[in-house]
């Protein structure tokens, strides 16, 4: 025969399910701003254009909260920021090798949320 005995609740458990299924995200924002300042300063400058038009925005998607970063800068409707990441096409038929300077520059700004997320998640 096996016998199962319980003393004490689930209250902790409860409590930190609650809490993980409805962080608090404002410190987002903080994070936002950061990621702006990384961008703008890891940007390959000529005109400085680029790199000043950084911007973000969060936003709410199917339950999802979302950090969205921006960049205005558009030349003949083509994403300067885009062209420098990835490369692009000359007049001539060459080609511009792209420079990955987004993902380095961000990247120390998601390992910051991701530990902020999880401290949100269990309550510190």
């Amino acid at each position: 025969m096996i016998q199962f005995v319980h003393h004490g609740d689930f209250s902790k458990t409860t409590k930190f399910l609650k809490r993980a299924m409805k962080p608090d995200l404002r410190f987002l924002n903080q994070y936002g701003e950061e990621g702006v300042r990384a961008l703008s300063s890891a940007t390959p400058t000529d005109s400085g254009k680029t790199a000043s038009s950084w911007s973000y925005q969060i936003r709410k998607d199917n339950g999802k909260t979302i950090i969205e970063w921006t960049n205005s800068n558009v030349n003949k409707g083509v994403n300067v920021a885009i062209i420098l990441q990835y490369g692009h096409g000359t007049r001539n038929g060459g080609w511009v090798q792209g420079i990955d300077y987004i993902n380095p520059a961000l990247r120390p700004v998601f390992d910051k949320i991701a530990d902020k997320a999880w401290e949100e998640v269990i309550g510190k």
